[in-house]
């Protein structure tokens, strides 16, 4: 077992070896360093955006019936984190992303790799791009940290999910973005 000491400026001793920031010892010092050297880089493996046609119309109105709808589409995908950057929340889109990716990993080792960058990219709260989530369910994932599964975020998930619908998608259809879109192609449309 570790023992966890209390943040203090003054470290006599590293005080254990996890990986999760919980308190100030050396190591995890040493392991903000490296982080942050290795930030950019794993930054840049985030597609700008997910390859996909364009949407037709009907997919296009089909995004104001649902949030789901919304949701299964790439194209739809895009366009709403185009919408989120203009709010500065795009990281729950990240986040969900990640998440999504991390469910169809079926190798351990790259599972815990990926679930040990999805927490240090966004539960952490050392992270620039940290989501928004509630006590109970960083306490969960903590927890499930000591053995990472494709599953280990799904609460969070879930939650960043139910507060993009909930708080950002209303916003999204009325949104210059989603309107100039759907103009866009009911007008592409009706010329062809």
């Amino acid at each position: 077992p570790t023992t966890v000491q209390p943040a203090s400026n003054h470290r006599p001793n590293a005080c254990c070896f996890c990986w999760c920031c919980c308190c100030s010892c050396s190591w995890n010092e040493d392991r903000e360093r490296a982080w942050r050297a290795s930030r950019e880089t794993k930054l840049e493996t985030i597609p700008n955006c997910e390859a996909c046609g364009s949407p037709t119309p009907e997919e296009v109105q089909g995004w104001a019936q649902s949030f789901d709808k919304l949701m299964k589409s790439p194209a739809g995908r895009n366009v709403f984190r185009q919408f989120l950057r203009t709010e500065y929340s795009e990281e729950n889109m990240l986040f969900w992303l990640a998440c999504e990716e991390l469910k169809t990993e079926c190798n351990k080792h790259t599972i815990d790799e990926k679930a040990r960058m999805i927490y240090e990219d966004y539960i952490s709260i050392l992270s620039p791009k940290e989501v928004s989530l509630d006590s109970r369910v960083r306490e969960v994932i903590n927890r499930k940290m000591q053995e990472p599964s494709s599953h280990t975020f799904d609460d969070a998930q879930l939650q960043i999910y139910t507060l993009m619908h909930r708080d950002s998608y209303p916003r999204f259809l009325n949104s210059a973005i989603y309107k100039s879109l759907l103009q866009s192609v009911s007008h592409s449309s009706s010329e062809s």
